[in-house]
Protein backbone atom coordinates (compact mmCIF):
# COMPACT_ATOMS: atom_id res chain seq x y z
CA UNK A 1 0.00 0.00 0.00
CA UNK A 2 1.54 2.80 -1.19
CA UNK A 3 2.01 6.15 1.07
CA UNK A 4 1.84 9.57 -0.27
CA UNK A 5 4.74 12.26 0.74
CA UNK A 6 3.81 15.12 2.86
CA UNK A 7 2.77 17.41 -0.35
CA UNK A 8 -0.63 15.51 -1.11
CA UNK A 9 -2.30 17.39 1.68
CA UNK A 10 -1.16 20.80 0.64
CA UNK A 11 -1.93 19.82 -3.23
CA UNK A 12 -5.60 19.30 -2.00
CA UNK A 13 -5.71 22.78 -0.23
CA UNK A 14 -4.37 24.17 -2.91
CA UNK A 15 -6.73 22.94 -5.54
CA UNK A 16 -9.82 23.46 -3.47
CA UNK A 17 -8.89 26.76 -3.38
CA UNK A 18 -8.71 27.15 -6.90
CA UNK A 19 -11.06 24.41 -8.60
CA UNK A 20 -13.28 23.32 -5.61
CA UNK A 21 -16.58 24.13 -5.39
CA UNK A 22 -17.19 27.09 -3.58
CA UNK A 23 -20.87 28.23 -4.29
CA UNK A 24 -22.99 25.81 -1.68
CA UNK A 25 -25.15 27.54 0.24
CA UNK A 26 -23.55 25.53 3.11
CA UNK A 27 -19.67 26.59 2.16
CA UNK A 28 -17.61 28.89 2.74
CA UNK A 29 -19.08 29.15 6.55
CA UNK A 30 -17.98 27.96 10.18
CA UNK A 31 -21.34 28.02 11.32
CA UNK A 32 -22.05 24.72 12.62
CA UNK A 33 -25.29 24.44 12.13
CA UNK A 34 -25.42 24.72 8.98
CA UNK A 35 -22.50 22.35 8.27
CA UNK A 36 -24.35 19.84 10.09
CA UNK A 37 -27.56 20.41 8.62
CA UNK A 38 -26.21 19.85 4.93
CA UNK A 39 -23.77 16.84 6.40
CA UNK A 40 -27.35 14.73 7.16
CA UNK A 41 -29.12 16.58 4.48
CA UNK A 42 -26.21 14.97 2.09
CA UNK A 43 -26.21 11.44 3.31
CA UNK A 44 -27.14 9.08 0.61
CA UNK A 45 -28.69 11.91 -1.13
CA UNK A 46 -27.38 14.02 -4.16
CA UNK A 47 -26.30 17.87 -4.17
CA UNK A 48 -28.87 19.12 -6.50
CA UNK A 49 -31.67 17.26 -4.36
CA UNK A 50 -30.38 18.73 -1.32
CA UNK A 51 -30.51 22.54 -2.75
CA UNK A 52 -33.78 23.48 -2.15
CA UNK A 53 -34.73 21.83 0.87
CA UNK A 54 -31.34 23.34 2.84
CA UNK A 55 -32.99 26.77 1.75
CA UNK A 56 -36.31 26.11 2.72
CA UNK A 57 -35.33 24.47 6.28
CA UNK A 58 -32.85 27.64 7.30
CA UNK A 59 -35.12 29.71 6.46
CA UNK A 60 -38.00 27.87 8.48
CA UNK A 61 -35.29 27.07 10.86
CA UNK A 62 -32.52 29.59 10.85
CA UNK A 63 -30.63 28.18 14.26
CA UNK A 64 -30.04 25.23 16.23
CA UNK A 65 -32.28 26.81 18.73
CA UNK A 66 -35.84 27.14 16.31
CA UNK A 67 -35.68 23.93 14.98
CA UNK A 68 -35.15 22.04 18.98
CA UNK A 69 -38.61 23.92 19.81
CA UNK A 70 -40.17 22.89 16.68
CA UNK A 71 -42.48 20.29 16.59
CA UNK A 72 -41.28 16.90 14.89
CA UNK A 73 -44.77 17.05 12.42
CA UNK A 74 -43.03 20.52 11.18
CA UNK A 75 -39.88 18.51 11.19
CA UNK A 76 -41.32 15.92 9.23
CA UNK A 77 -43.18 18.45 7.07
CA UNK A 78 -40.39 20.03 5.89
CA UNK A 79 -38.13 16.73 5.16
CA UNK A 80 -41.46 15.39 3.00
CA UNK A 81 -40.20 13.76 0.22
CA UNK A 82 -36.24 14.07 0.86
CA UNK A 83 -36.60 10.47 1.43
CA UNK A 84 -34.54 8.28 4.83
CA UNK A 85 -36.67 9.83 7.31
CA UNK A 86 -34.52 8.57 10.73
CA UNK A 87 -32.35 11.59 9.43
CA UNK A 88 -34.84 14.10 10.01
CA UNK A 89 -36.24 12.51 13.22
CA UNK A 90 -32.48 12.45 14.96
CA UNK A 91 -31.70 16.06 13.36
CA UNK A 92 -34.66 16.99 15.79
CA UNK A 93 -33.35 15.12 18.61
CA UNK A 94 -30.08 16.03 18.41
CA UNK A 95 -30.88 20.03 17.84
CA UNK A 96 -33.20 19.47 21.51
CA UNK A 97 -29.54 17.87 23.27
CA UNK A 98 -27.57 21.01 21.73
CA UNK A 99 -29.91 22.59 23.43
CA UNK A 100 -30.44 20.82 26.42
CA UNK A 101 -26.98 19.65 27.19
CA UNK A 102 -24.80 21.91 25.76
CA UNK A 103 -26.51 25.42 25.77
CA UNK A 104 -27.47 25.43 22.34
CA UNK A 105 -24.00 25.82 21.33
CA UNK A 106 -22.30 22.47 19.44
CA UNK A 107 -19.34 20.97 21.20
CA UNK A 108 -15.99 21.56 19.55
CA UNK A 109 -14.75 18.49 19.03
CA UNK A 110 -15.37 14.93 17.22
CA UNK A 111 -15.66 12.79 20.09
CA UNK A 112 -18.36 14.72 21.96
CA UNK A 113 -20.21 15.34 18.31
CA UNK A 114 -20.14 11.66 17.70
CA UNK A 115 -22.39 11.14 21.61
CA UNK A 116 -25.18 13.20 19.97
CA UNK A 117 -27.91 11.64 18.05
CA UNK A 118 -27.82 10.81 14.22
CA UNK A 119 -23.93 12.42 14.10
CA UNK A 120 -21.77 9.45 12.78
CA UNK A 121 -18.08 9.33 12.96
CA UNK A 122 -17.80 11.21 9.74
CA UNK A 123 -20.16 14.21 10.36
CA UNK A 124 -18.78 14.92 13.75
CA UNK A 125 -15.59 14.87 11.83
CA UNK A 126 -17.03 16.97 8.80
CA UNK A 127 -18.41 19.62 11.15
CA UNK A 128 -15.23 19.41 13.73
CA UNK A 129 -12.75 19.98 11.06
CA UNK A 130 -14.77 22.55 8.71
CA UNK A 131 -15.48 24.48 11.73
CA UNK A 132 -13.26 24.11 14.46
CA UNK A 133 -9.92 23.52 12.43
CA UNK A 134 -9.56 20.05 14.32
CA UNK A 135 -7.26 17.89 13.16
CA UNK A 136 -9.64 14.78 12.17
CA UNK A 137 -9.75 12.97 9.23
CA UNK A 138 -13.67 12.26 7.25
CA UNK A 139 -14.79 9.10 5.15
CA UNK A 140 -17.89 9.57 3.80
CA UNK A 141 -18.31 7.72 0.55
CA UNK A 142 -16.49 9.77 -1.45
CA UNK A 143 -13.75 10.19 0.60
CA UNK A 144 -13.41 6.80 1.34
CA UNK A 145 -12.89 6.09 -2.79
CA UNK A 146 -10.38 8.79 -3.04
CA UNK A 147 -8.14 7.26 0.47
CA UNK A 148 -8.41 3.66 -1.06
CA UNK A 149 -7.38 4.56 -5.00
CA UNK A 150 -4.47 6.90 -3.56
CA UNK A 151 -3.28 4.50 -0.75
CA UNK A 152 -3.96 1.77 -2.83
CA UNK A 153 -5.90 -0.03 -0.42
CA UNK A 154 -7.37 -3.76 -1.70
CA UNK A 155 -8.59 -5.19 1.36
CA UNK A 156 -12.68 -5.49 1.67
CA UNK A 157 -14.06 -2.69 3.23
CA UNK A 158 -17.06 -5.25 4.17
CA UNK A 159 -15.04 -6.35 7.18
CA UNK A 160 -15.21 -3.81 10.34
CA UNK A 161 -11.29 -4.30 11.08
CA UNK A 162 -10.52 -3.24 7.50
CA UNK A 163 -12.85 0.15 7.87
CA UNK A 164 -10.46 1.04 10.85
CA UNK A 165 -7.90 0.70 9.08
CA UNK A 166 -8.66 3.05 6.66
CA UNK A 167 -9.75 5.82 9.24
CA UNK A 168 -5.77 5.06 10.06
CA UNK A 169 -4.95 5.87 6.20
CA UNK A 170 -6.87 8.89 5.97
CA UNK A 171 -5.52 10.32 9.13
CA UNK A 172 -1.81 9.55 8.13
CA UNK A 173 -3.23 11.94 5.13
CA UNK A 174 -4.04 14.83 7.08
CA UNK A 175 -2.04 18.36 6.95
CA UNK A 176 0.62 18.50 9.51
CA UNK A 177 3.33 21.03 10.22
CA UNK A 178 2.83 24.70 11.53
CA UNK A 179 -0.06 25.47 9.13
CA UNK A 180 -1.98 22.20 9.84
CA UNK A 181 -5.10 23.47 11.40
CA UNK A 182 -5.73 26.27 9.53
CA UNK A 183 -5.16 24.09 6.55
CA UNK A 184 -8.05 21.81 7.78
CA UNK A 185 -11.47 23.31 6.46
CA UNK A 186 -9.85 23.66 3.17
CA UNK A 187 -8.55 20.11 3.25
CA UNK A 188 -11.86 18.43 4.56
CA UNK A 189 -13.64 20.78 1.65
CA UNK A 190 -10.88 19.80 -0.77
CA UNK A 191 -11.42 15.93 -0.11
CA UNK A 192 -14.70 15.94 -0.22
CA UNK A 193 -15.01 17.61 -3.73
CA UNK A 194 -12.03 15.58 -5.28
CA UNK A 195 -14.98 12.50 -4.76
CA UNK A 196 -17.16 14.31 -5.97
CA UNK A 197 -16.32 16.02 -8.86
CA UNK A 198 -13.17 14.54 -10.31
CA UNK A 199 -12.38 10.81 -8.18
CA UNK A 200 -15.87 9.72 -9.77
CA UNK A 201 -16.94 5.45 -9.51
CA UNK A 202 -17.77 5.07 -13.20
CA UNK A 203 -15.48 7.26 -15.12
CA UNK A 204 -12.49 9.56 -13.01
CA UNK A 205 -10.31 11.80 -14.61
CA UNK A 206 -7.10 11.89 -13.76
CA UNK A 207 -6.01 13.80 -15.26
CA UNK A 208 -7.44 16.86 -13.52
CA UNK A 209 -6.65 15.39 -10.20
CA UNK A 210 -4.29 17.34 -8.39
CA UNK A 211 -3.08 14.49 -6.70
CA UNK A 212 -2.28 12.10 -9.48
CA UNK A 213 1.42 11.88 -8.81
CA UNK A 214 0.58 11.15 -5.07
CA UNK A 215 -2.12 8.17 -6.09
CA UNK A 216 -1.60 4.36 -6.58
CA UNK A 217 -4.58 3.41 -8.57
CA UNK A 218 -3.45 5.78 -11.49
CA UNK A 219 -0.10 4.42 -11.90
CA UNK A 220 -1.52 1.06 -12.24
CA UNK A 221 -4.32 2.29 -14.71
CA UNK A 222 -6.69 0.77 -12.50
CA UNK A 223 -8.90 3.14 -10.54
CA UNK A 224 -12.07 1.22 -11.04
CA UNK A 225 -10.73 -1.63 -8.72
CA UNK A 226 -11.56 0.75 -5.82
CA UNK A 227 -12.32 1.13 -3.33
CA UNK A 228 -13.29 -3.12 -2.42
CA UNK A 229 -16.45 -4.21 -1.15
CA UNK A 230 -17.59 -7.79 -1.36
CA UNK A 231 -21.00 -8.08 0.72
CA UNK A 232 -23.65 -7.40 -1.29
CA UNK A 233 -27.40 -6.16 -0.10
CA UNK A 234 -29.97 -8.47 -0.41
CA UNK A 235 -33.28 -6.66 -1.90
CA UNK A 236 -36.98 -7.45 -0.67
CA UNK A 237 -40.09 -6.68 -1.79
CA UNK A 238 -43.22 -6.07 -0.44
CA UNK A 239 -47.12 -5.09 -1.79
CA UNK A 240 -49.15 -2.85 0.19
CA UNK A 241 -52.78 -1.47 -0.24
CA UNK A 242 -53.53 2.28 0.71
CA UNK A 243 -57.01 3.54 1.21
CA UNK A 244 -57.16 6.69 -0.20
CA UNK A 245 -60.21 8.55 1.14
CA UNK A 246 -60.96 11.84 -0.15
CA UNK A 247 -64.13 14.13 -0.04
CA UNK A 248 -65.35 16.32 -2.12
CA UNK A 249 -64.19 19.18 -0.18
CA UNK A 250 -61.08 17.78 -0.66
CA UNK A 251 -60.20 16.46 2.94
CA UNK A 252 -58.30 13.06 3.26
CA UNK A 253 -58.34 10.67 5.89
CA UNK A 254 -54.87 10.30 7.43
CA UNK A 255 -53.37 8.69 10.34
CA UNK A 256 -49.54 9.17 11.80
CA UNK A 257 -47.42 5.51 11.50
CA UNK A 258 -46.13 3.83 14.34
CA UNK A 259 -42.39 3.69 15.25
CA UNK A 260 -40.48 1.70 14.23
CA UNK A 261 -41.55 0.85 10.76
CA UNK A 262 -42.21 2.01 7.62
CA UNK A 263 -42.91 5.56 7.48
CA UNK A 264 -42.19 5.91 11.28
CA UNK A 265 -43.94 9.01 12.66
CA UNK A 266 -45.43 10.14 9.18
CA UNK A 267 -49.25 11.35 8.28
CA UNK A 268 -50.19 8.37 5.20
CA UNK A 269 -53.20 6.86 3.99
CA UNK A 270 -54.22 3.42 5.77
CA UNK A 271 -52.39 0.55 4.98
CA UNK A 272 -53.29 -2.71 4.17
CA UNK A 273 -51.46 -6.06 3.54
CA UNK A 274 -54.36 -7.11 0.84
CA UNK A 275 -56.85 -6.19 -1.13
CA UNK A 276 -59.43 -8.04 0.61
CA UNK A 277 -58.33 -6.68 3.97
CA UNK A 278 -58.79 -2.78 2.47
CA UNK A 279 -62.38 -3.67 1.30
CA UNK A 280 -63.70 -5.12 4.41
CA UNK A 281 -62.88 -1.94 6.07
CA UNK A 282 -64.88 0.00 3.63
CA UNK A 283 -68.82 -0.24 3.99
CA UNK A 284 -70.84 -2.49 1.77
CA UNK A 285 -72.91 1.01 0.52
CA UNK A 286 -69.94 2.66 -0.12
CA UNK A 287 -67.55 -0.19 -2.27
CA UNK A 288 -69.41 1.62 -5.32
CA UNK A 289 -67.42 4.52 -4.81
CA UNK A 290 -64.28 3.13 -4.60
CA UNK A 291 -61.92 3.20 -7.74
CA UNK A 292 -58.48 0.94 -8.09
CA UNK A 293 -55.97 3.33 -9.01
CA UNK A 294 -52.80 2.37 -11.09
CA UNK A 295 -50.11 0.02 -9.31
CA UNK A 296 -46.41 1.57 -9.22
CA UNK A 297 -43.58 1.10 -7.45
CA UNK A 298 -41.49 3.05 -5.12
CA UNK A 299 -38.40 1.88 -4.32
CA UNK A 300 -36.65 2.42 -1.02
CA UNK A 301 -33.02 1.48 -0.27
CA UNK A 302 -33.19 -2.31 0.17
CA UNK A 303 -37.03 -2.79 -0.44
CA UNK A 304 -39.25 -2.01 -3.48
CA UNK A 305 -42.73 -1.23 -2.21
CA UNK A 306 -45.34 -2.35 -4.92
CA UNK A 307 -48.24 0.08 -3.82
CA UNK A 308 -52.04 -0.54 -4.44
CA UNK A 309 -54.18 2.66 -4.19
CA UNK A 310 -57.11 2.34 -3.90
CA UNK A 311 -59.93 6.03 -3.56
CA UNK A 312 -62.91 5.92 -2.46
CA UNK A 313 -64.71 9.45 -3.11
CA UNK A 314 -66.89 10.14 -0.57
CA UNK A 315 -69.81 12.89 -0.33
CA UNK A 316 -68.94 16.18 1.71
CA UNK A 317 -68.89 16.14 5.60
CA UNK A 318 -68.04 12.71 4.94
CA UNK A 319 -66.13 13.36 8.62
CA UNK A 320 -69.23 12.89 10.49
CA UNK A 321 -69.40 9.26 9.41
CA UNK A 322 -66.44 7.45 8.34
CA UNK A 323 -62.96 6.53 9.81
CA UNK A 324 -60.14 4.24 10.09
CA UNK A 325 -58.73 3.87 13.10
CA UNK A 326 -56.41 6.05 14.89
CA UNK A 327 -56.38 9.21 12.19
CA UNK A 328 -58.41 12.23 11.28
CA UNK A 329 -59.86 14.26 8.47
CA UNK A 330 -57.64 16.86 7.76
CA UNK A 331 -58.44 19.36 4.99
CA UNK A 332 -57.01 20.08 1.51
CA UNK A 333 -55.45 23.12 2.96
CA UNK A 334 -53.84 21.75 5.71
CA UNK A 335 -52.11 17.91 4.86
CA UNK A 336 -49.50 19.34 1.87
CA UNK A 337 -47.63 21.14 5.14
CA UNK A 338 -47.65 17.19 7.55
CA UNK A 339 -45.18 14.77 6.69
CA UNK A 340 -46.15 12.44 4.28
CA UNK A 341 -44.29 9.82 2.44
CA UNK A 342 -42.88 10.36 -0.87
CA UNK A 343 -45.32 7.89 -2.91
CA UNK A 344 -48.20 9.23 -0.72
CA UNK A 345 -48.08 12.99 -1.36
CA UNK A 346 -47.11 12.48 -4.41
CA UNK A 347 -50.41 10.65 -4.97
CA UNK A 348 -52.39 13.01 -3.60
CA UNK A 349 -51.19 16.08 -5.77
CA UNK A 350 -51.20 13.80 -8.97
CA UNK A 351 -54.88 13.69 -9.09
CA UNK A 352 -56.63 16.69 -7.75
CA UNK A 353 -60.63 16.72 -7.06
CA UNK A 354 -62.51 17.62 -10.55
Amino acid sequence: MRQSDGGFAARVVAWQQQHGRNHLPWQNTRDPYRVWLSEVMLQQTQVVTVLGYFERFVARFPDVKSLAQATLDDVLGLWSGLGYYSRARNLHRCAQDVLKLHGGVFPQTAAILESLPGIGRSTAAAIASLCFCERVAILDANVKRVVTRVVGFDADLAHATNVRALWEAATALLPSGRTALKDMPRYTQGMMDLGATVCLPKKPDCVKCPVRSDCTASAAGDPHRYPIRTRTLKRSSQSIWLLWAQTTEGAVWLSKRPAPGVWADLHCLPLFNSEDALLREVRPGHRNLLTAMPVFTHVLTHKDLHLHPWRLLLPARADKAERWGDGQWVNADAWPALGLPAPVRKLLQRDSIP
